[in-house]
């Protein structure tokens, strides 16, 4: 038996959207929907699901153009407004009118808007390394290789790519870790060679600044009637200590927890990711 059902949603434009249901039939407490990052995939969260599950429904979506979802036809449809009408048809299909975000990087965007657009939907939000201000540095790094990675010839060769793009950032891995982490990234094709789990087409948007503007410190006062968790890796470079600092003091109930040794962005595996993530759940979930 698997630790999770995998199901699909038809999105409001036709597109098969795939995201995996950890389920939870005992439990009263509101569900969980973890939504990952610009180039990653409900993959991303499983180690979370897993130590979330015997207490709440946990469900983790592929993005359009990600994972198992389907590409976009359209580049030009990779953008937050098309992202948050997919998770909204998600919800939907689903039943749900009340829940809990977790959202990672371009994840935590959507989470933003999600809950300026709909106040009463979310009873909490869980923003991982990333606020109403990017840091430049962090988004030039990510625009130099979104799309931009040479195919590998083998899962070695994989390895080696995603130590070299996220080494910085997630220092101290084990070879078992990094290949675990690596294979939740890629596919393998029909001939047997890893290729990356996302559309190379979303690269268009970044560069096209379509990922977040420059600042959304409105949208973020918004969210006031929800409480939010930041979580900032110590050594990120898309949102400062700075950033950290102004949203707790511009929030009425927002915490913050500083994730050590990580850059962007935490793993949530981590001892001081999951006791932050338990008490805000106990603080808002119940």
């Amino acid at each position: 038996m698997t630790d999770y059902l995998s199901r699909t949603v038809i999105s409001a434009d036709g597109l098969h959207l795939h995201y995996r249901d950890y389920p939870n039939a005992e439990t009263t407490a509101l569900p969980i929907l973890c939504l990952h990052g610009l180039t990653r995939n409900s993959a991303d969260f499983h180690d979370l699901a897993l130590h979330l599950a015997p207490r709440f429904r946990v469900l983790t979506m592929d993005v359009r153009g990600r994972g198992l979802s389907e590409h976009d036809p359209n580049p030009e449809n990779y953008h937050p407004g098309t992202y948050v009408a997919d998770v909204l048809a998600l919800l939907a299909q689903e039943n749900i009118s009340k829940l809990v975000v977790v959202g990672t990087s371009m994840g935590g965007l959507i989470g933003m808007a999600l809950a300026a657009q709909n106040p009463a939907l979310l009873a909490g939000l869980v923003l991982n390394d990333i606020g109403p201000e990017i840091d430049p540095a962090g988004l030039t790094r990510i625009k130099d290789y979104v799309g931009a990675v040479e195919p590998a010839k083998d899962w070695d060769d994989a390895i080696a790519h995603m130590k070299a793009i996220n080494g910085h950032a997630l220092p101290g891995l084990s070879q078992a870790q990094w290949e675990r982490f690596t294979r939740g990234l890629y596919h393998e094709n029909a001939d047997g060679r890893p290729v990356l789990a996302y559309d190379p087409a979303i690269s268009m948007a970044v560069k096209a600044g379509d990922v977040a503007p420059p600042s959304m410190w409105a949208l973020y006062e918004t969210l006031s009637v929800t409480p939010v968790l930041v979580l900032r890796g110590s050594q990120s470079d898309i949102l400062s200590t700075k950033t950290v600092q102004d949203m707790v003091q511009k929030h009425p109930d927002c915490t913050a927890c500083t994730v050590h040794n990580r850059g962007h962005a935490p793993l949530l595996d981590e001892p001081e990711s999951l006791a932050a993530i338990d008490a805000f759940l106990n603080h808002t979930a119940r």
